[in-house]
């Protein structure tokens, strides 16, 4: 099996993190394991966003994460388990992951909204055809 790769802190760039991070399936998961007190291993986001997610592609997403230095991904039998690497990343470039999750908390919930307000609207006229 190949090793897996960490860059050390010094390799982290503030390209590779923006890139890791702009695509949303990969922020939503980097939040995810940014806001768990705990390891989390990679069938844990099988579905994101009410998305499945196939976990070959999951897997080009944790690498992405990982090579850009964001999680240290560590295998433990079958699984691997994944934590962040914020200390890190916060000694390097301060203040930048805290502006991108807030940044992210704040999209997600503004998409939540949005998408709230289409099932309303979607449901109002169904309603009134009833009547």
């Amino acid at each position: 099996m190949k090793p897996l790769v960490h860059p050390s802190i010094e390799d982290i760039t503030v390209e590779g993190v923006l890139h890791a991070l702009s695509d949303p399936v990969r922020a939503a998961i980097y939040a995810q394991i940014a806001g768990s007190a705990c390891a989390m291993n990679c069938s844990n986001f099988l579905q994101i966003s009410d998305r499945d997610i196939p976990k070959s592609t999951l897997s080009l997403h944790f690498r992405a994460l990982r090579e850009a230095g964001l999680i240290r991904s560590e295998r433990r039998g079958v699984e691997m388990h994944n934590t962040t690497r914020c200390a890190d990343i916060e000694q390097r470039f301060p203040g930048l992951l805290p502006a991108i999750l807030q940044a992210h908390a704040a999209q997600s919930a503004e998409r939540a909204r949005a998408a709230k307000r289409r099932q309303s609207a979607a449901k109002k006229p169904a309603d009134q055809a009833k009547r």
